[in-house]
């Protein structure tokens, strides 16, 4: 009994962290579909209905938050910690780290958009909005763009890959959430290939990179914010084959997959590669003296 005591517990009397990461994956998947009911019918009472709008990503990425909070707060009291003491201090919303991210989000999406107008993917035919529904919708796709990077590096990056992090090694731990982050977009998004998977993958390991050179996910934070919000708001590009609703550029897009991204638009562009190496090589030469973040 001892011996089987010793492979479930540790010295502390504590759950080995990796069945602690093993439960957590486990109550993500039992409290996601408990939500799933009040929030597709509040969308439905909205009139929200499946489209790629602020109000539909905002309430889709708040149910994702709440999975976070309930099963990140059960762990937390079980480690008697405070819930945002697993690299999204609070304190540290509004750090330079943050400004950095936003700033490699602009860059990168602008890169990226700049590159296929050179190329001819792209052509920018003046504004889709006018008037008073430029700041509208600006603001609303800020709303729900801070609501995909603070919900979606909680619930992948915080609790989670930490916990794990203890458990089998960096690395090995960033490996695991970068596939089950690329395996939950090309299962539940339309249009779904190998291309967009590898940008997705790539982007997880440098998130997860920037958590253990930083000692925070501020920096993911704010990157996720600004990358998707140039993408749906500025560029307007698809999205899984749907189009932003509010957009603020009228873009047409036109030649091979390869540069356009097709049906999942600038995010599944070849010239993500580049992007991506660039903002690797950064996050690098920024970081690279900091000690790296102890779990």
């Amino acid at each position: 009994m001892s011996a089987v005591r010793r492979a479930f517990f540790g010295a502390d009397g504590r759950l080995r962290p990796i069945w602690r990461a093993a439960l957590f994956l486990v109550a993500v998947f039992v409290v996601n579909p408990l939500l799933d009911w009040p929030f597709v019918h509040a969308a439905q009472w909205l009139g929200l209905g499946y489209f790629l709008s602020p109000g539909a990503i905002a309430l889709s990425e708040f149910e994702n938050f709440l999975v976070a909070l309930i099963c990140t707060g059960a762990f937390a009291v079980y480690e008697r910690r405070r819930v945002d003491s697993y690299g999204l201090s609070a304190n540290s919303a509004f750090s330079r780290q943050t400004l950095e991210g936003l700033v490699a989000g602009v860059l990168m999406a602008g890169l990226v958009a700049l590159g296929m107008i050179v190329l001819g993917g792209m052509q920018v035919r003046g504004l889709a909005l006018a008037g008073g529904a430029i700041p509208t919708y600006g603001l609303a796709w800020l709303g729900a763009n801070i609501c995909v990077g603070v919900a979606e590096e909680f619930l992948f990056r915080s609790y989670f890959q930490q916990t794990l992090w203890k458990a089998i090694g960096f690395w090995p731990s960033s490996i695991v959430v970068a596939l089950l982050f690329a395996a939950v977009h090309y299962f539940f998004k339309a249009g779904e290939n190998i291309w967009d998977v590898i940008t997705l993958v790539s982007l997880s390991l440098l998130i997860s990179y920037s958590l253990m050179r930083t000692g925070t996910l501020w920096f993911a934070v704010g990157f996720h914010i600004a990358f998707d919000y140039m993408q749906l708001f500025v560029i307007g590009t698809p999205n899984g084959t749907l189009v932003p609703i509010g957009r603020l550029l009228n873009v047409r897009f036109s030649g091979p997959a390869w540069l356009t991204g097709g049906v999942l638009g600038t995010e599944a562009s070849f010239l993500m590669y580049p992007a991506i190496g660039l903002l690797w090589l950064y996050v690098w030469r920024r970081y690279r003296n900091n000690p790296p973040l102890k779990v």
